[in-house]
C-alpha cells in the first residue's frame, strides 16, 4: 500500500460514524449488509450514511453492489489488510512477529499514559 493509499483510507476512518460502519461491515463478514440494514443497526439517517459510504467507498475500504432494490456494502478486505500490514511493516524494527505480545496487552489508561508522558 502507497503512501498516499494509507492517508486516504486513515481520513475515511478518522470519523466516529464511518468506522462504526466499517467495523460493523468487517464483522457482517463478506456478504456485506444491506444500507438500510446498516443505517437501522447503527441509528443512523440513510441520507447521512450516503455520504459516509462514498468517503468509505473512494479510500477502498468498502465495495458495494446492487441486489434487486437494495446497496449491498462490504468491507473490502484487501486493503483493510494492506492498511494493517503498512502500519505495522517496521513495527519492533521490521520484526512484527516480536509486537505480537504488545497485542495482547490490555492498553494503558488514559491517566497512565499521561504520568508516562511526564515522567
Amino acid at each position: 500500500m502507497e503512501t498516499i493509499e494509507t492517508v486516504a483510507a486513515l481520513a475515511a476512518l478518522a470519523q466516529d460514524n464511518r468506522l462504526d460502519v466499517f467495523r460493523l461491515l468487517v464483522k457482517a463478514g463478506p456478504d456485506g449488509m444491506s444500507a438500510g440494514e446498516i443505517a437501522e443497526t447503527l441509528g443512523l439517517a440513510p441520507n447521512t450514511l450516503t455520504f459516509h459510504f462514498d468517503r468509505l467507498r473512494v479510500a477502498g475500504l468498502v465495495t458495494v453492489r446492487r441486489d434487486g432494490r437494495s446497496m449491498i456494502y462490504a468491507a473490502h478486505y484487501d486493503t483493510m489488510n494492506a492498511l494493517l500490514g503498512y502500519l505495522t511493516e517496521n513495527c519492533c524494527r521490521g520484526r512484527a512477529d516480536l509486537c505480537v505480545p504488545a497485542v495482547s496487552r490490555k492498553p494503558a489508561s488514559r491517566t497512565a499514559r499521561r504520568k508516562e508522558q511526564v515522567i
